[in-house]
């Protein structure tokens, strides 16, 4: 129990000097008080309370977006903030990580049982479910949305493209929308208000990673854009698959990114019926907005180099939003 005490502990830095940190650790360094740089690298046994670390430290690497967003909620949520996102990463990554789908169905099966043996108070000795377990017991989460997320992404294992646009928001509402829900709940916020931002912010969000995903999935020969917005314009799997630069293409993905920008703007259009204390869980906007504007300044080129690259700016822009207490 000490040891779990000292871990959160370590968290508890003002949010501009955890943002420094955080930033100053992305080239490999450990984060201070995070566990170093080997807690995401398997299953290995933490040291007592050492989940914490790992699930942070995990966050750090597969979703450093989301580790600088937790950074910024309060010290008595941070740490349950970091055990929903290292859930998430854990199932995120599993379609990645396969090559036959029934070896994705057993670890999505694992998940599912894992979930069930949490909500009955007998987690499986695993950090990320140990972390879950006492992020459900302290916040009474909604096992819902657990489920929601593990069964939305058991059906992606799937490689095919999204008929269309609603397909893609169904799967992120599904998915990055359920997180928000399981995150204001973290910060002890149930309002309809806030839960209906975090659907469209959650559509916006899977509509961008469905973007910034196409150049890494085209060098694999997939893609998953919506299917009737790329007829609609006359474009191809194939044409992305070669990483063709033609108006027709970049039409295709301003179509898509428009999407997103509605779903952000939707958000934003009732934020005064928002509780304050629900804008933490989301600063996530902030990556959002930085991406599509930086997709409109070469012109939706999908493929444009500077697309891929992460954000320097990105803890400073997300310390700003925090102090302008809005999102």
């Amino acid at each position: 129990m000490a040891a779990a005490a000292m871990a959160r502990g370590r968290l508890r830095l003002g949010p501009c000097h955890r943002l420094a940190r955080a930033a100053g650790a992305r080239g490999g360094l450990p984060w201070p008080g995070l566990g170093g740089g080997r807690a995401a690298a398997g299953w290995s046994r933490p040291v007592p309370g050492g989940e914490v670390q790992y699930c942070a430290e995990l966050v750090r690497k597969r979703d450093y977006e989301g580790f600088l967003c937790s950074l910024l909620l309060p010290a008595e949520s941070r740490t349950s903030a970091f055990a929903l996102r290292a859930f998430n990463v854990e199932l995120a990554q599993i379609k990645d990580s396969i090559t036959q789908k029934t070896t994705g169905l057993m670890r999505m099966q694992f998940w599912r049982e894992a979930v069930e043996d949490i909500f009955c108070d007998n987690p499986p000795h695993q950090p990320v479910a140990t972390e879950l377990w006492r992020a459900v017991k302290r916040h009474n989460l909604t096992k819902m949305w657990f489920m929601k997320i593990i069964d939305e992404r058991e059906k992606n294992l799937d490689d095919r493209a999204y008929r269309n646009i609603q397909e893609l928001e169904t799967y992120a509402e599904n998915t990055q929308s359920a997180l928000l829900y399981l995150t204001l709940e973290v910060l002890g916020v149930r309002d309809i208000h806030a839960d209906h931002a975090a659907s469209h912010i959650g559509k916006a969000q899977g509509i961008v990673t469905c973007l910034r995903a196409t150049p890494y999935h085209s060098t694999r020969q997939k893609v998953f854009l919506p299917m009737d917005i790329c007829m609609l314009h006359g474009v191809s799997q194939e044409d992305f698959i070669r990483g063709k630069q033609e108006k027709n293409m970049r039409d295709v993905i301003y179509d898509i990114a428009s999407q997103a920008h509605i779903h952000l703007e939707h958000a934003r259009s009732f934020s005064k019926k928002v509780p304050v204390k629900a804008y933490p869980a989301f600063f996530c906007t902030v990556a959002l907005d930085d991406y599509l504007c930086n997709m409109r300044k070469v012109d939706f080129n999908i493929f444009h180099p500077s697309l891929q690259k992460k954000s320097t700016l990105l803890p400073l822009h997300l310390y700003i939003r925090s102090w302008k207490k809005t999102y």
